[in-house]
């Protein structure tokens, strides 16, 4: 945990934002996998965990704003939960050391709420996703499951995304010791990457590298030689001479900061030409979104930017062709780039996502556009000093995507169809860091794991 000043500070500027009423923070609770004391590793809801600290399962969080009151809700350990669990800090350790100044019992606090709704009273709770707490929402406020988005608090949606949007120096901090055991990982694969050996032996000596650091991965690792597949999470190939390896994995820090980092690199360790020349366009792409980045700068811009310069990159090599920013301004290129330029990171990889993408990457008044590629933008909005977000240009080449745009006929003034046979089985290349906004620009977090051709292929298969 952090200071207890932290949390406290933190709930005060909620307090502020919010004004009155009550907060009900939902803390998570442990999940079975398939009977009830087979579960899930537990992880701790982000919100919660933002403004309490508090790690263990089945709590939450009652703010009042109107008596100035916060209150820590849970259980306490029976003598069999200690037995088969072991024992954890009382619930009154608990709240002391986030700086909350009373606790109840947490079948008390259900009740409690229920009695204030009975008075009419605004209670503010934020977008749920655990079956239990869904229930409990939907009992709660008397609605079906399906119908709880009308009851969730976009006052309290828009203070949290404002508040989490911008990291503090002790979150950077954390975000730093995640990306430090990242680059131990991401060169680890590297190194025992070879022809023959499968995947998931790969992804094993990153897993290895997280056990012996005392942390998790953020996110289930996407480590596949089909790397057009945007979120491939199989390990089940063996790596083979002359294909691709895409690498998106990244660590979890001890606080729960999260990493999120991709490289491409070779299975033999030696670019080939044609690999060089589409790796050379993504890297460009890149590195000049990361120079430009800067408070007050839209992440669309950004966005849009690198857009055009991989257009530009693959109408030079003869795989598109025409105008370059008029084939970005209709959309062509998204069917080698069909994703966002990045998204915020925190304590979740695609941090806050869960409160809703447009609140998060969205300022009042942008709205999402409907055009293929650009509506899976998650992050659109002016950049802010202290915003912590990555920056992933990708070139993909996706079959059964090329085959139903060339079916259509739309685009064949921008695309070359018939040279796209020949990269049918390319793959794909997707390069990301993790980028602090600073006042005068951009600070590569995860500047040290390797992305320079030479430099990779210098480390494949040293292990």
């Amino acid at each position: 945990m952090f200071p207890a000043e932290t949390y406290i500070r933190r709930r005060e500027e909620l307090a502020q934002k919010v004004e009155s009423g009550i907060i009900l923070l939902l803390g998570n609770d442990v999940s079975p996998i398939n009977y009830n004391t087979n579960i899930y590793p537990f992880r701790q809801d982000s919100s919660f965990l933002y403004f309490s600290g508090i790690r263990e399962p089945a709590n939450f969080l009652v703010m009042d704003l109107d008596e100035g009151k916060t209150t820590l809700y849970g259980y306490e350990q029976s003598m069999d939960d200690i037995v088969w669990e072991g024992e954890r800090a009382p619930l009154a350790v608990q709240a002391e050391l986030a700086g909350i100044p009373s606790v109840q019992d947490i079948e008390f606090g259900a009740g409690f709420l229920l009695t204030e709704s009975m008075k009419e009273r605004t209670i503010h709770v934020l977008p749920a996703y655990q079956e239990k707490h869904l229930h409990f929402l939907a009992k709660f406020f008397a609605a079906e499951i399906k119908n709880l988005e009308a009851v969730y608090s976009h006052r309290l949606i828009e203070a949290v995304v404002s508040q989490r949007s911008v990291k503090e120096v002790q979150e950077v901090d954390e975000i730093r010791k995640a990306i430090a055991v990242s680059d131990l990982m991401h060169r680890e694969a590297m190194a025992h990457c070879k022809d023959g050996i499968k995947e998931q032996a790969v992804v094993a000596q990153m897993d290895r590298i997280c056990g012996e650091n005392g942390v998790n991965m953020a996110y289930a690792p996407i480590f596949t030689q089909r790397g057009e597949i945007l979120h491939n999470n199989m390990h089940n190939a063996i790596l083979k001479d002359g294909n691709l390896v895409l690498n998106d994995s990244g660590a979890e820090s001890p606080f729960h900061y999260g990493s999120d980092i991709t490289r491409t690199f070779p299975v033999n360790g030696s670019f080939s030409d044609r690999q060089k020349d589409i790796y050379s366009i993504v890297l460009k792409a890149q590195q000049e979104m990361i120079g430009a980045v800067m408070p007050g700068i839209p992440f669309a811009d950004l966005h849009n930017r690198a857009s055009e310069i991989i257009a530009v990159g693959l109408t030079e090599l003869g795989i598109m062709k025409g105008d370059p920013k008029e084939a970005v301004s209709k959309g062509a290129h998204a069917l080698f780039f069909p994703h966002g330029l990045g998204h915020f990171l925190g304590l979740d990889v695609h941090d806050m996502e869960g409160l809703g993408e447009d609140f998060v990457g969205y300022s009042e008044g942008q709205e999402r556009s409907e055009q293929f590629g650009l509506n899976h933008l998650r992050l659109a909005k002016e950049l802010k000093e202290g915003f912590v977000l990555t920056v992933e240009p990708g070139i993909y080449f996706i079959p059964k995507l090329i085959d139903g745009w060339k079916s259509t006929g739309a685009w064949k003034d921008f695309i070359n169809f018939e040279m796209l046979e020949d990269y049918r089985e390319f793959g794909g290349i997707r390069l990301e860091d993790n980028i602090l906004v600073t006042s005068i620009g951009a600070d590569n977090l995860s500047a040290s794991i390797p992305n320079m051709p030479e430099e990779i292929e210098a480390l494949i298969g040293t292990a």
